[in-house]
């Protein structure tokens, strides 16, 4: 099953059943048995969890559920949201090579298909001093399954019509993310964000948005250095972090 990069899942671990990869790889740290690119994969992710706190669900053998273990020492901490944007570019790089022209990044990181929930990415930092230690990418992507308990979510089998090899599209994931982190480690940042925000949902359209228990219209203009989201509202422009604004779909 190994993809053709460089390091991201050279040093590849499949698991029938676990309760998170991300757990599982960051096992492999404390143990250092973890180089860069080491890719914790498995069938059934019993306890996987998601932005916010949310638990992530899927359907045992029907999607992808992996971990990858980064040493972004070169980000400095102020400038690990960029971390985000070429792993979400990465994963939107896939869809779009699959058919899915109209796939999005929900700020800060879900992927969406028509206002409906594709698949989640849960990055876990560490920080040594100015720069980050090392990242661990938790990636869920629905792909075979196809009902799911909430009517917002949807796989790649429902928006295409028939259902995908596993291993071939885990495989060209990999290689994928791993062109996005070198675009990232050779300093393209502005590249990145350009292209984070021409796929970014909901990027420069009037949307209802909830703040403070209130829901207020709102216009999305951009993302910060610090990956706050930038939202004009009442004609002011505000910054919020991950859990000071939701989006009402």
């Amino acid at each position: 099953m190994l993809p053709n990069t460089l390091f991201i899942g050279q040093q590849l671990y499949f698991l029938p059943v676990c309760p998170s990869t991300n757990s599982e790889a960051h096992q492999l740290l404390i143990k250092n048995e973890a180089t860069e690119g080491c890719t914790v994969v498995t069938a059934h992710q019993t306890a996987g969890r998601g932005q916010r706190g949310n638990t992530w669900e899927a359907e045992a053998g029907q999607n992808i559920t992996l971990s990858v273990v980064l040493m972004p020492k070169f980000l400095a901490i102020k400038h690990q949201f960029y971390l985000n944007m070429a792993v979400s570019l990465g994963v939107l790089d896939l869809l779009r090579e699959l058919g899915l022209q109209k796939a999005q990044v929900k700020w800060p990181n879900d992927l969406y298909f028509e206002d409906k929930k594709l698949g989640g990415i849960l990055i876990e930092n560490a920080i040594n001093s100015l720069t980050l230690q090392h990242s661990i990418i938790g990636i869920g992507l629905n792909v075979n399954q196809l009902q799911f308990c909430y009517t917002t979510a949807t796989s790649l089998a429902n928006v295409l019509g028939y259902t995908l090899n596993l291993e071939q599209v885990t495989k060209r994931l990999l290689e994928l993310l791993e062109k996005r982190y070198l675009e990232l480690r050779n300093g393209k940042t502005a590249k990145l964000k350009y292209e984070y925000l021409q796929v970014l949902y909901r990027y420069q359209e009037t949307h209802t948005f909830e703040v403070q228990d209130q829901l207020v219209q709102g216009q999305i203009l951009g993302v910060d250095d610090d990956g706050r989201l930038a939202v004009e509202i009442e004609a002011e422009l505000r910054y919020f972090g991950f859990k000071e604004i939701t989006f009402v779909i």
